[in-house]
């Protein structure tokens, strides 16, 4: 009985889905610094760039996510740190 589990379900145990990037879903060729909204969604309540196996962006627009990020921030749209 070492192997079996009480009460536990153990389907699906260790298989998560995986995320799909939301640029890529939309299309879009570039990221708008300007559109804070939609950047806010990518950074922690400590104003963190939040990694790629957080989100689920891909690589390509993880780059472009970053530097609109941090263009953002250099022109105070974004707060580099919050309290």
């Amino acid at each position: 009985m070492a192997n079996d589990r009480e009460g536990r379900d153990n389907r699906g145990h260790g298989r998560k889905r995986r995320k799909v990037c939301q640029f890529c879903v939309d299309k879009a060729q570039s990221i708008d610094y300007k559109d804070t909204a939609r950047i806010r969604r990518f950074i922690s309540e400590r104003s963190k760039i939040l990694p790629r196996r957080t989100t689920g962006v891909c690589a390509q627009h993880q780059r472009q996510l970053m530097i609109a990020i941090k263009r953002a921030r250099q022109i105070a749209l974004l707060p580099y740190v919050t309290d």
